[in-house]
């Protein structure tokens, strides 16, 4: 189509992927499993304080996360509806131009 309204499908169906691998690796690499002991660290109450942080930027992260899978949602439901349309939509135009009287008489 050179004129009007399109829709990359192709490019929605990415979207939606990358948002599910993204979703995908924040569930293997959680934020709450930075915090390490306070020996790692080097003092017990930075410790504490990294692991409080991490573990309150996880819930974030899990909030997010919820918000991307109803837009992979959203992507993936749009691409179904486009094509479900692009399948039905000949079927419900044919006919509006075949008149039973003959041949339109503003056409072609």
């Amino acid at each position: 189509m050179t004129d009007g309204f399109h829709v990359d499908l192709p490019a929605l169906e990415r979207a939606s992927t990358g948002v599910n691998e993204t979703l995908s690796q924040l569930a293997r690499h959680r934020v709450d499993t930075i915090d390490g002991e306070g020996t790692v660290v080097g003092h017990d109450r930075l410790a504490a304080t990294i692991a409080d942080f991490c573990d309150r930027w996880q819930i974030g992260v899990t909030n997010l996360a919820k918000d991307g899978q109803a837009i992979a949602a959203q992507l993936s439901h749009c691409v179904e509806t486009y094509r479900q349309v692009d399948a039905t939509a000949p079927e419900e135009l044919t006919g509006i131009l075949d008149r039973p009287s003959g041949p339109d008489p503003a056409g072609p």
